[in-house]
């Protein structure tokens, strides 16, 4: 197991160099540039000036010499200054802001694997009964139902008109003055409904996932002889069954987490959350390469570690891959 880690961590390397690089060239193929931005608006700014900027940024230069000047930083752990007006380092933003969008998606993660994985056992072992077909029929609804139209659509219904829900932020006004209890409350009132929109998706899709894979298993021979021996139902599915019917669903949650992270940007401009996703789209709208840079490199990382964790995780729920891992080790 442990030559196989570093095997995977080793792998990641050129992956992540192959991101940065295609990140690099896309964002500045985009049009515009930050000194557009910045003089556009200001009617004494000559072409002096955005050229004494342009080069200021290292904009000047060949797109190649940009790209490694940026990656020689990279190496340090630099990853440059924001070029907003504040000037602030890039990691010191994006670290500001990562927590809150790490907190989010891995509460929308549990409350996939919470709600999915018991909804698909259900539905597989009540095969075309009443439920089975009421799951379904919401589970397309939802998969089929644009999260950004839902948000808004539940803001204005459980937020504006019910008044249950806050509709943005984390936190409400005096939040300072509540007590103890009360700020815990009112931090899960504000993390309601994007962890919910982040989630819907997700819900639909793995409850579906988990269907079929348990009505694949509970097929195989291994679970007749398990039935034929005596076992009962309730340790012939969650003992035997569940366990083989987790690892397809192990392997695409990993393969999610590009989804969750990206569909971050979504939902926290929605709900005004000041994560990274609503701190990439602030970035991309001012044209601030650092800053997007910056926040695709952690991005990447997180959806590469996720990956990673998806693969520990197949290898622990199925003893035939650690065998194989030890065998070759």
């Amino acid at each position: 197991m442990l030559q196989y880690l570093s095997k995977r961590l080793l792998m990641m390397i050129p992956l992540l160099l192959g991101i940065t690089l295609i990140s690099f060239v896309v964002i500045h193929l985009a049009p515009g540039e930050p000194t557009d931005l910045q003089t556009q608006m200001n009617p004494q700014a000559g072409s002096d000036l955005q050229e004494r900027l342009r080069v200021q940024y290292g904009l000047d230069q060949p797109l190649y010499v940009q790209y490694f000047n940026w990656l020689s930083r990279l190496v340090q752990l630099d990853f440059g200054e924001s070029f907003a007006t504040d000037r602030r380092p890039v990691f010191d933003k994006v670290i500001e802001r990562l927590p809150i969008t790490i907190l989010l998606n891995v509460l929308s993660i549990l409350l996939i694997l919470v709600v999915s994985i018991p909804l698909g056992i259900i539905s597989a072992v009540r095969r075309n009964s009443a439920f089975d077909r009421s799951t379904t029929l919401l589970v397309f609804a939802g998969f089929a139902m644009p999260s950004f139209w839902l948000a808004l659509l539940l803001m204005d219904w459980l937020g504006v008109r019910l008044g249950v829900l806050p509709i943005s932020g984390l936190k409400s006004l005096g939040y300072e003055y509540l007590s103890f209890g009360g700020q815990i409350l009112d931090r899960i009132s504000h993390l309601v409904l994007p962890v919910f929109i982040s989630a819907i998706g997700g819900l639909a899709g793995f409850s579906r996932y988990m269907r079929s894979n348990m009505l694949e298993v509970v097929r195989q021979d291994y679970i007749l002889t398990a039935r034929a021996k005596g076992l009962s139902e309730r340790v012939v599915i969650y003992k035997h069954a569940l366990r083989n019917a987790l690892l397809p669903v192990i392997t695409i949650l990993g393969l999610s987490v590009p989804g969750l992270i990206g569909g971050s940007v979504i939902f926290e401009t929605i709900f005004a959350i000041p994560g990274m996703g609503k701190l990439f789209y602030d970035a991309v709208m001012m044209r601030d390469y650092p800053l997007i840079m910056g926040i695709l490199v952690m991005g990447a990382v997180l959806t590469l570690f996720g990956n990673l964790l998806a693969d520990i995780s197949y290898a622990l729920a199925d003893p035939r891959i650690r065998h194989q891992e030890q065998g070759e080790g």
